[in-house]
């Protein structure tokens, strides 16, 4: 079985380092992906995809990109569960970065 996913989106704001308490570097980012279809306004919807990095991943990708710019991500989907503190169940499904491409980005000025 294979669980691997190739994405390719805008990021929806700058992305920012956290270090966990065993000090591995962290970054969330969020994707824009536009769909290849039109809807039935004639407009593209688009799906905004979480996507996690660890190490030197998210030290790339928070040194080199900035909101706007087109990245590629390879990775793996993963789906948490976990209780919220209302005591409802709840699920996380996010994307497991591998590999970062960078696409794109804008001129500095």
């Amino acid at each position: 079985m294979t669980n691997q996913c190739i994405l390719i989106g805008r990021l929806v704001s700058d992305p920012e380092i956290r270090e966990t308490e065993n000090e591995k570097k962290l970054t969330t980012i969020t994707i824009a992906v536009q769909r290849s279809y039109k809807n039935v306004d004639g407009e593209y919807d688009v799906d905004f995809i979480d996507i996690v990095l660890w190490n030197d991943l998210a030290s790339n990708t928070c040194e080199y990109s900035r909101k706007g710019d087109m990245v590629g991500i390879k990775g793996r989907i993963q789906v948490s569960n976990y209780e919220a503190e209302d005591g409802t169940k709840r699920k996380v499904t996010e994307v497991i970065a591998e590999r970062v491409t960078f696409l794109s980005s804008r001129k500095e000025d």
